[in-house]
């Protein structure tokens, strides 16, 4: 072992103060959350329909993700991020602590269970994508890939030990002490806050505006195919994964016989295998790419859940959830690790809310289906149905690959001119058209062509409506990049900070096989 392996191995970032401290703190925040989770489906298992009313948790914890994930990334890449996530977490303290209260007084229906549900909902929409965007703020650029890893491992690794946690509280004290623990979580997180004295940030130009600002996070999503491609395997695992979450409570109850603490022994189980896999990752990440990692974990779910649906015995079940929690927790991990790893800082938080929201988009779809399909056609059945929909996922890797970038350069790189204009436009003027005229010898024309093709997602990743690549027909040596922009604010966020060492290389590789820089001009609309 070298001297620098420690610095920067997987668990090195923990050994930094701050990132210790906010680390551990949204672990706990996550871990109340999920105890939160176990207390409210099992005030409502026994309620008729039961595994309606428990999907029905589980969907109104996760659709505050589809409709605030968005605009959540979109604040957080534009303010302070210490001052968001404080004022959020003293929101989330205020919310718990009256439902607590109304649990402890047993005033709480159903319905007003699965409002205060919404509502902390809330609260963690607004506070993941701030807190996914910070991890780069706090620890050296060299040790980003394991504070990635560390911090997905915390979702996951909360997404497992929570519920376990949870149940056994639930079946010893009842479900009002959990809401309570869940509230002390947040007031922990927001002392841990106040706490941290962030280093003053020199001011990063003008801010955004919120409607442009989301507009841009979903323009870099859609031109990034590394990024499409992890949505997608998200996806695929998920909506059969989710399953487990949704309607395990009713098989504890139904299929099992158990009662609250049986619960709790079952959740554990998932826990472990979550513990597990966290303690797995590194080497598997060393040993294993992306896509192998996809297809093994994928098949050990698949397995897990064929166990619950054709095996209904705790002795068989029990190992079963241990292997899915594994199988989860190394996924969800990978997949999280690579986004962080292929996003620049600028549009970091609204991409990972992106990615918050095929998550947990797919979760409340998931739980809403399956909880419909068990009331149809049965618990059993539905678990059969979601392992052969998670095998049917893992046969399309080879159709349909993730090839991550995390090897480039995404540091911001300011390397474009600064535009000499005759006149200043106001910065809402557009649309810009810009143009860039090469001179290509023929022999180079094929290889420039096929440059340009990263030099397009560039462009439009980073703000671009539209982009084009012309010969001129008199001159075939004159090759024309136009593409439109749509305002010369948007124009200027190029030059100042969008574009990054991966975007640099590439307009090099283009201009190594042309004959010197090209001749840019700047056209704006007359109107």
């Amino acid at each position: 072992m070298t001297r620098t392996e420690p610095s920067t191995g997987p668990w090195a970032p923990l050994r930094l103060p701050i990132f210790r401290m906010l680390w551990l703190a949204v672990l706990a925040s996550n871990v109340g959350t999920w105890m939160q989770t176990v207390g409210a489906q099992w005030l409502v298992v026994q309620e008729p329909d039961a595994a309606t009313w428990t999907s029905l948790v589980q969907a109104v914890t996760t659709v505050p993700v589809l409709l605030f994930a968005l605009p959540s990334g979109a604040l957080a890449d534009a303010l302070d991020r210490r001052r968001l996530l404080l004022g959020v977490q003293l929101g989330l303290l205020a919310v718990a602590v009256t439902l607590t209260a109304l649990a402890a007084l047993d005033r709480l229906s159903p319905p007003l269970l699965l409002l205060f549900t919404f509502l902390l909902g809330v609260g963690q929409a607004l506070t993941l994508p701030s807190w996914q965007a910070v991890i780069p703020e706090v620890v050296p650029h060299d040790q980003l890939p394991g504070a990635s890893a560390l911090g997905a491992v915390n979702t996951n690794l909360a997404r497992s030990a929570g519920p376990a946690v949870g149940g056994l509280l639930v079946a010893q004290f009842g479900s009002a002490v959990v809401f309570g623990l869940n509230a002390l979580s947040f007031a922990i997180f927001a002392l841990v806050l106040l706490g941290w004295r962030r280093p003053a940030r020199p001011p990063a130009g003008q801010p955004e505006r919120f409607g442009s600002a989301l507009r841009a996070g979903g323009r870099y999503v859609r031109w990034s195919p590394v990024v499409r491609r992890i949505l997608g395997r998200v996806l695929l695992f998920v909506l059969p994964g989710s399953v487990v979450w949704a309607l395990l409570p009713v098989v504890a109850r139904q299929e099992l016989g158990l009662g609250a603490q049986g619960y709790g022994v079952l959740l554990t189980a998932l826990g472990v295998g979550a513990i597990a896999g966290a303690l797995l990752m590194p080497r598997a990440r060393r040993l294993l790419r992306i896509d192998q990692m996809i297809v093994g974990t994928g098949l050990v779910y698949a397995a897990a859940l064929a166990v619950v649906a054709f095996v209904p015995h705790a002795a068989a079940v029990l190992p079963a959830l241990a292997a899915a929690g594994l199988a989860w927790m190394m996924l969800v991990s990978r997949m999280n690790a690579a986004m962080q790893l292929d996003l620049p800082n600028w549009v970091r938080a609204r991409a990972l809310a992106i990615y918050q929201l095929v998550f947990a988009g797919g979760q409340a779809l998931g739980a809403l289906v399956w909880g419909q399909v068990a009331s149809a056609a049965g618990l059993r059945e539905t678990f059969a149905a979601a392992a052969v929909l998670m095998v049917l996922g893992v046969l399309t890797v080879r159709l349909w690959p993730v090839h991550t970038r995390e090897n480039e350069d995404h540091n911001p790189a300011v390397y474009w001119a600064e535009p000499h204009l005759m006149f200043e436009p106001h910065l809402d003027d557009g649309p810009v058209l810009v143009s860039a005229a090469y001179r290509v010898r023929p022999e180079n024309a094929a290889g420039f062509t096929e440059a340009m093709r990263s030099v397009r997602g560039s462009r439009m990743r980073t703000g671009a409506a539209r982009w084009g690549l012309f010969r001129d027909g008199t001159d075939p040596d004159l090759f024309v990049e136009v593409y439109l922009v749509a305002t010369w604010d948007e124009h200027l966020r190029q030059h100042e900070g969008r574009l990054t060492g991966a975007d640099e290389q590439a307009e090099e590789r283009a201009i190594g096989l042309a004959e010197g820089p090209p001749t840019v001009t700047h056209l704006l609309a007359a109107e």
